[in-house]
């Protein structure tokens, strides 16, 4: 934000500047000034009246000096303080800055609960605030403490609203049956397979009695002819939502809830286009004629994008312009992760704004040749229209995305301030497009495109405010004449310059975020940065800009050459600097030091006095509390099938020779190991495991029939059960049994062995294991990632065959026959 303005007295060689933020600021309050220190001069400098230097004072002189002082420092002193700067920034709006903020933390509130909350309550604390609020206007302190309780009460009222609108139906357990659907989305993934998303119309062999209303599968292929809208049939094998893959990790169930996607899965064969007609007699809703409609325009740009520039740069030229990026190639994806630069991909604020730019500089180009018109026609406002009606088509065609949407309103702000001849305020607009995101998608304050997104957009935006602000109170002289080599070195010094400041300041203010989420970091991430943006803002967006204006006259293929090209010496830049970046896993954060960051931005960017420097201390807390989390001593994934032990030495030891390569890179950047280490398999009775106390600490897990076994480094052993038979024999040595069988039941009878059942994990969720190096004889400590009672998004947890203690289900000869027949 910018802090207060600051005139420069006008003279010669000087120019006058003032703050944008006082045009709405009231009146400066008139109370006692902020206190400040008196300035301690040393005594030399003192002279006496004889023209002699004063004798330096004995230390005690000083000393009482500086107690008198400090004495002047007192408490009414500074309480005025903080009320003349607290009055000042409410003048200055900081009130409406902050609506977001607290309606965001009404809705992390919600998200929070272990438990689901009525609707009245949520009504009746909005209700009463209101109340309040309108009654103690006259006491200002008293109405703004209500008031930040109202929006707190909005938030959580707006996140439990949209629980209740959404009530997406899911998927209660694994089951293979045939769907009968229609197309949403089809996406060719990089692996040569599409990712569908079927609305449903029925199920048969066997039908579903509470079937989901949308699913997302795959498929080898697809019919040729197959688009968004079609009716397809086919075979398929469907499995509930999953949650995280570890205790607070990304919940995928609390996405796939909101989302609207009840279950996943993949066709047991191809799928079949069949006539709408023989299924849907009344033919598909409006809306979803319209979605269709999108999606098809949306698929055909991007093959016909592919088929121009080809290759993995026509994918990534797809994701830029229509927000197609499934098909990127997962080497280059990892690439781009590592050294910093996969927000090129997302499309944010820095696309919306080169359409706008681009567009707004080519129409005022066009304008000024036809000098009569320009004169007597508002050009500028007729060049804002189009623009904002430019990136509303570019939001619509990319897919509607929270960082689109964010970028997307923030842009509508300031162009239509262009088109009323009004002043618009950068951090106004931001928490005006936050407002708005928070209201209609409220599950979206969760999630890392949310934070991250808004948090690097604040920081960048209050940063350079203040810096605005800074220059706005300086006197500045000419520059001095240069020669062209000069000015073109300077003003390249400027623009690397800026970049580079740009890139650590979004980079410092989502760091934080993206170890939360991620547990990695970019370390050589400004280079890249340096490196690659100017390809992106001088070739690969205006020229993407300029092939979508020519697409529909087919005199793109030349713009999307050159974008192509600008996206190989992307690809190169990055695939280098991501040979040479080190290991980027950093392991995991509290809690605690993301929410003191978070309050520590939103001071720093947000206040424009001397206030701003409480965020001092809570970035010091906040940096302090990075380390005051426990790493996990054994991870168990929720099916059971996967245990993970790091061993030491970087290394991660796994009980399955082929594992999910997802939940292991996860694991592996939580538990800041570098290698995997497979388990060692031995025919059944050829190991010896009659005293597997005499394993060293940090022994992988070896298996031998349906035990495995394991050494943690602190000694504890892990042992992995296929059933309760084989793990009756790990009752007398091991500290942790895993049995990967819903129908068993704890085999020991000592109370020190924890017991997990693949019935518990079911109910539960994926656990975390901590063992007590303090005492060998103490339990282990287990954490599920999934608390009971279940809210919504897990509600489907308690109906699947594990969480009741059934066995697998069997696979009918129908549907043996129907799979065979496809």
């Amino acid at each position: 934000m910018a802090g207060r303005g600051r005139g420069a007295e006008e003279g010669e060689g000087t120019i006058a500047g003032v703050s944008e933020r006082l045009m709405f600021a009231h009146a400066e309050p008139t109370e006692e000034a902020p206190f400040t220190l008196p300035e301690l001069r040393p005594p030399a400098e003192l002279p006496q009246p004889d023209g002699r230097a004063l004798q330096p004072a004995p230390p005690t002189t000083i000393v009482d000096r500086i107690r008198k002082q400090l004495g002047r420092v007192s408490l009414p002193a500074l309480r005025r303080s903080v009320a003349v700067a607290a009055a000042t920034e409410l003048d200055r709006g900081i009130g409406f800055l902050l609506v977001p903020v607290f309606l965001a933390a009404g809705v992390i509130y919600y998200f929070s609960l272990s438990t689901e909350p009525d609707l009245y309550r949520p009504l009746a604390a909005v209700a009463l605030m209101a109340v309040c609020a309108a009654v103690s206007r006259s006491w200002q302190r008293t109405h703004l403490v209500f008031m930040a309780t109202l929006f707190c009460a909005l938030g959580f009222l707006a996140a439990k609203v949209e629980t209740w609108r959404m009530a997406t139906p899911m998927l209660g357990s694994e089951i293979q049956t045939r769907l009968t659907g229609r197309l949403v989305t089809a996406e060719a993934m990089a692996n040569g397979r599409v990712r569908l998303t079927i609305d449903l119309i029925s199920t048969e062999h066997p039908t579903l009695r509470y079937a989901p209303d949308r699913v997302r599968v795959s498929a080898r292929r697809i019919p040729p002819g197959m688009t968004a809208g079609s009716m397809l049939t086919g075979y398929v094998k469907l499995l509930p939502p999953t949650g995280p893959v570890r205790p607070d990790s990304y919940d995928f169930s609390f996405d796939s809830y909101f989302a609207g996607i009840g279950g996943s899965g993949f066709f047991l064969g191809d799928p079949k286009l069949i006539a709408p007609s023989s299924t849907a007699p009344t033919g598909a809703p409006f809306g979803a004629r319209i979605a269709s409609a999108v999606e098809n325009a949306r698929e055909g740009i991007a093959d016909h994008i592919r088929t121009t520039i080809g290759g993995s740069e026509g994918e990534i030229a797809a994701a830029l312009i229509v927000g197609v990026r499934a098909g990127i190639p997962e080497e280059i994806n990892e690439s781009m992760r590592r050294t910093g630069i996969y927000h090129i991909i997302s499309i944010s604020g820095l696309h919306m704004a080169l359409v706008a730019g681009t567009i707004m500089v080519l129409l005022r180009g066009a304008f000024a040749l036809f000098p009569d018109f320009s004169s007597r026609r508002p050009v500028k406002k007729y060049a804002a229209a189009i623009a904002l009606a430019s990136i509303a088509a570019y939001l619509v065609i990319s897919g509607i995305v929270v960082a689109a949407e964010r970028s997307f309103i923030m842009l509508a702000v300031m162009l239509v301030a262009v088109l009323f001849d009004r002043a618009a305020l950068t951090m106004r607009n931001l928490a005006i497009s936050a407002i708005a995101v928070i209201l209609v998608s409220p599950h979206e304050v969760v999630g890392p495109s949310f934070q991250m997104s808004f948090a690097a957009t604040a920081a960048l935006v209050g940063a350079y405010a203040g810096f605005a602000d800074y220059r706005a109170g300086k006197a500045t002289t000419p520059p001095a004449k240069r020669s062209f080599l000069g000015f073109l070195s300077r003003k390249l010094a400027v623009g690397v310059g800026g970049a580079a400041v740009t890139s650590l300041i979004a980079g410092s203010a989502t760091l934080l975020f993206a170890i939360w989420h991620f547990q990695r970091v970019s370390p050589l991430s400004l280079l890249a940065n340096l490196a690659v943006m100017p390809i992106v803002s001088l070739i690969v967006m205006p020229f993407a800009v300029l092939s979508a204006l020519a697409m529909p006259f087919g005199f793109d293929g030349p713009f999307l050459y050159v974008m192509g090209k600008g996206l190989t010496a992307m690809i190169a830049i990055s695939a280098w600097i991501s040979e040479r970046s080190p290991v980027d896993a950093v392991g995991l954060i509290s809690i605690q030091s993301v929410l003191l960051a978070t309050i520590a931005l939103v001071i720093a960017t947000m206040a424009t006095t001397w206030l701003r420097l409480a965020a001092v201390p809570f970035a010091l807390a906040a940096l302090l509390a990075i380390p005051h989390v426990r790493t996990p001593d054994v991870l168990i994934s929720e099916d059971a099938h996967l245990v993970a032990m790091p061993i030491g030495g970087g290394e991660l030891a796994i009980n399955r020779e082929r594992s999910n390569e997802f939940t292991t890179d996860n694991w592996k950047r939580a538990l800041k190991a570098e290698d995997i280490v497979p388990p060692e398999m031995f025919a059944k009775d050829a190991l010896d495991i009659a005293d597997p106390v005499d394993l060293p600490p940090g022994s992988p897990f070896y298996c031998t029939g349906d035990l495995c076994i394991g050494r943690h480094p602190s000694g504890a052993i892990v042992a992995l059960a296929e059933n309760r038979e084989s793990a009756r024999p790990a009752c007398g040595f091991a500290d942790l049994i895993v049995i990967n069988d819903a129908t068993a039941y704890n085999p020991c009878r000592d109370a020190r062995v924890l017991v997990v059942t693949k019935r518990q994990l079911a109910r539960d969720g994926s656990a975390a294991v901590f063992f007590d190096t303090q005492s060998a004889t103490a339990r282990a400590a287990i954490q599920y990632a999934v608390e009971k009672p279940y809210r919504p998004w897990h509600e489907q947890r308690k109906y699947t065959r594990e969480a009741r203690g059934l066995p697998p289900y069997e696979k009918p000869e129908r549907a043996k026959s129907s799979q065979s027949s496809q």
